[in-house]
């Protein structure tokens, strides 16, 4: 029985993604997956994919067929995940693999989705986008202070979910990385227990990003405006 089930969305990241794959890899223990989701066949990490396999058997490709983008890539993989527990990380090396067992350790505790966090007291982020950081901080600390969100980082991807959470909430997020909000919000909404703990983010140094903020921002704000009224609603009851 798989216990941990690693999500890592790729986009023509070809051999920039082979270090947070063996990275990932190396740290883990028990039973795992880990499950590399990608949009074309024809992406040139898949052959790294497959090296990597040789030495990890538990890492494999999986092919999103939902339609392109990061939103129906997660879907996608979330719906082939046989863990107990999904874990998603990105291919840039930005997310720190050995934060994913203490993220493992405190859903064992009883938590249904664990964050980690850039902005809680020890985490930091280092380079990336100074518009995109203060959006993300900002978001982040306004839903934490004004409805009692559980975590200073909603908007990021590196988060670790119960299956069984992921297979009741209702996910409608169909492009991009706004998906890892929605789920926050609604997780929160519907009463699960969100945990944190503190990460160190660090801007990658190969490839190019995939984030459109320009693009992706009105997504997020829908979530972001249904966490506050909604979260009002609930603290004027």
């Amino acid at each position: 029985m798989i216990e941990l089930s690693v999500v890592i969305p790729v986009h023509r990241e070809g051999e920039a993604a082979r270090s947070t794959l063996e990275a990932v890899s190396a740290r883990l223990t028990g039973a795992y997956e880990v499950l590399v989701v990608h949009d074309e066949p024809d992406d040139p990490t898949l052959p790294v994919v497959e090296d990597v396999a040789r030495r990890y058997p538990a890492v494999r490709a999986v092919r999103n067929r939902l339609g392109r983008g990061p939103a129906l890539a997660l879907r996608a993989a979330f719906a082939e995940a046989c863990g107990d527990a999904v874990v998603v990380t990105m291919a840039d090396a930005s997310d720190d693999p050995d934060d994913i067992s203490r993220m493992l350790a405190k859903l064992r505790e009883g938590y249904d989705l664990v964050a980690a966090s850039r902005y809680m007291d020890g985490g930091r982020q280092l380079g990336g986008p100074r518009l995109k950081r203060l959006l993300s901080r900002l978001a982040g600390r306004s839903l934490h202070r004004l409805v009692g969100l559980p975590t200073s980082d909603p908007t990021s991807a590196f988060k670790m979910y119960r299956k069984a959470l992921l297979e009741a909430v209702r996910i409608e997020s169909h492009e991009g990385f706004e998906i890892t909000l929605e789920v926050t919000v609604k997780a929160f909404l519907a009463g699960y227990r969100i945990a944190e703990i503190p990460t160190v983010w660090r801007d990658r140094v190969q490839g190019t990003s995939k984030f459109r903020l320009v693009r992706w921002l009105p997504r997020y704000l829908r979530w972001y405006w249904l966490a506050v009224r909604e979260g009002f609603i609930r603290r004027s009851v």
